[in-house]
């Protein structure tokens, strides 16, 4: 690999590129890291409780899912705000060191309450990372290509929770797969040491302190707000889906399932990825908001297809699953590209933060109420659509909201 450029009054193609590609990496590795647990979850807390009955099994392993949300949703905010203030980049250090540093340790966390704040912990981390890489790429990329930068850049996540499914394929012992946190730790002295901090920062912090602008401000108080909802609610929708597919088509099929399961799971990851790739470039056909009422539109519809007309598993339901993640590719895209844009770069740390998290409170609260959930809407199907009205939420919040990044 040649040796980064660094910039000087304007970021070269050369360096734009090379900066993109460590986003790039960072936020893999944060796909890979917040996954990880998931696959292993059923082998890791069996290892540390030893002889447990499913109470206690299912009380653990939703601490240490609801732990990690949590922390995801304070780490997004909070090196949202550091950000701002102390800089891009010397935060993206910090939140790289943070997750991989405590995925690391993890290899060798001796119980279950280890686990657990460790999972805390490296979501923090993962939290600040996934705003200050869509930050720092949408400061340094130019205008008219923005949306596609920031659009491929979302694909990294689902590229990596694939990712995350070969780990688990080709090392058996949990243990040995959280050494993977070691690749993130060499990835931030990559950034210490060749990324600068963006021009729109330093200038920001060459104006004087009567400048600075409340993230509440009455002027941005309702790009924050419904910015909140239309994220949140994709996040909250996008979460259940994701979260409970397996399960769900477990319950249509005859047999132990592990094929269909599985198949089920690569297509969402794919389909991510290829609407993800997708989304920029509709973005520059049609608007940031013409594309995002489509995709909240398209996926309750599709969700009510998936969800309500299949009662026993068929070769269909494959390409529906594929359909919803393309949608929901697109619209992680679209909504990476169009909050940044509705805040200037003295609050663009602070409000992304706030935008991308907020809806992760009601995800990690949800996980302690699954089984309840399910028992009370009669099955997997009917309690996933169920989220699926927050697709309606969505839908409305972008209608009512900022059309300030459409030029169509």
């Amino acid at each position: 690999m040649e040796t980064m450029q660094l910039p000087t009054s304007r970021p070269t193609t050369a360096y734009r590129s090379q900066v993109f590609a460590l986003c790039m990496l960072v936020y893999i590795f944060s796909g890979t890291v917040s996954t990880l647990m998931s696959t292993y979850l059923p082998v890791v807390v069996r290892d540390l409780l030893g002889r447990a009955d499913s109470t206690e099994f299912n009380r653990v392993s939703a601490y240490v899912g609801a732990t990690f949300l949590y922390g995801w949703m304070l780490g997004g905010m909070s090196f949202g705000y550091f950000g701002d203030r102390l800089g891009r980049v010397r935060s993206l250090v910090g939140a790289v060191l943070v997750y991989g540093g405590c995925t690391l340790l993890t290899a060798f966390a001796p119980n279950w309450m280890t686990v657990v704040v460790l999972r805390f912990a490296a979501g923090f981390g993962i939290g600040g990372v996934l705003v200050l890489t869509t930050v720092i790429v949408a400061e340094i990329w130019p205008e008219r290509n923005r949306p596609v930068a920031l659009g491929i850049l979302a694909v990294a996540f689902p590229i990596g929770i694939m990712l995350s499914g070969l780990v688990n394929y080709f090392l058996p012992n949990w243990r040995q797969a959280f050494w993977i946190g070691g690749v993130p730790l060499a990835l931030s002295v990559w950034i210490a040491v060749f990324v600068q901090e963006t021009d729109g920062w330093k200038r920001v912090q060459r104006q004087p302190a009567t400048a600075e602008v409340s993230l509440f401000d009455p002027h941005y108080r309702r790009s924050l707000w419904l910015g909140s909802l239309a994220f949140g609610a994709m996040l909250v929708g996008l979460w259940a889906i994701f979260s409970w597919v397996p399960t769900w088509v477990q319950s249509l099929v005859v047999g132990d399932g592990q094929k269909q399961r599985g198949l089920s799971m690569v297509l969402m990851g794919s389909g991510g990825v290829v609407g993800g790739i997708l989304s920029g470039f509709i973005v520059k056909a049609v608007g940031h908001r013409r594309t995002m009422l489509f995709v909240f539109a398209a996926c309750f519809v599709m969700a009510a297809i998936v969800f309500k007309t299949n009662l026993v598993f068929s070769p269909v339901v494959y390409l529906e699953i594929a359909v919803l993640a393309l949608l929901f590719g697109i619209s992680q895209g679209t909504m990476s590209a169009y909050l940044p844009d509705l805040f200037p770069t003295s609050l663009r740390g602070r409000a992304t933060g706030f935008c991308f998290n907020i809806g992760r409170l009601v995800t990690a609260t949800a996980v302690f109420f699954i089984g309840t959930l399910v028992a009370a809407l009669g099955g997997y199907g009917s309690a996933i659509f169920a989220f699926s009205g927050t697709f309606v939420v969505g839908f409305v919040a972008i209608w009512r909201g900022p059309r300030s990044t459409d030029n169509h």
